[in-house]
């Protein structure tokens, strides 16, 4: 909930119908160091993350991305199941993975992300149903990848990569 008007005397009241676990997501932030381009990867889907969505996802990434992969993962429970565990094993020729300590969501960029939708395109927002609530976050995300240094600035934010790896930070030097 955002700071919001409404007519004097009268409190502004927002319905919503959805509980969290109704639609879940799962990204990624790519980049190479030393390359300008900062890639953002989300799927959304309805329901609960499970390691069937995750496995997905990887191998999605796998066709969007070219090249070695180091992954670094929250603590998210799915990401340590069996499943999961099992494929990441097998990709080890293209797939490494790092995990953030426990509790740390200052080190997730897509944390970062997540408070810039909340405080911007669903600040307020209460939708009828998932596919209004799916438009919406698909709408912020497009509005991200339109700022090219926004990304950077999740990044940068999370202090995982130095100043000398955001190509931003050079262009005006």
């Amino acid at each position: 909930m955002r700071r919001t008007w409404g007519p004097r005397g009268q409190t502004p009241v927002l319905k919503e119908h959805l509980t969290w676990n109704n639609l879940s997501a799962i990204g990624a932030l790519g980049f190479r160091p030393g390359h300008p381009q900062l890639r953002l990867f989300l799927s959304l889907r309805p329901k609960a993350v499970n390691s069937e969505a995750v496995i997905a996802f990887l191998r999605s990434l796998r066709r969007h991305v070219r090249g070695p992969v180091l992954l670094v993962w929250d603590g998210l429970p799915v990401h340590r199941s069996k499943a999961v565990r099992a494929y990441v094993k097998r990709q080890a020729q293209w797939l490494t993975v790092e995990r953030l300590p426990g509790y740390a969501p200052e080190l997730n960029p897509l944390e970062d992300l997540w408070a810039n939708l909340d405080a911007c395109e669903l600040a307020n927002f209460a939708p009828d149903d998932l596919d209004q609530l799916a438009r919406q976050v698909r709408r912020g995300l497009r509005r991200v990848r339109r700022r090219k240094k926004l990304p950077w600035g999740f990044l940068q934010h999370t202090r995982l990569v130095t100043r000398n790896e955001i190509p931003y930070l050079h262009e005006t030097q």
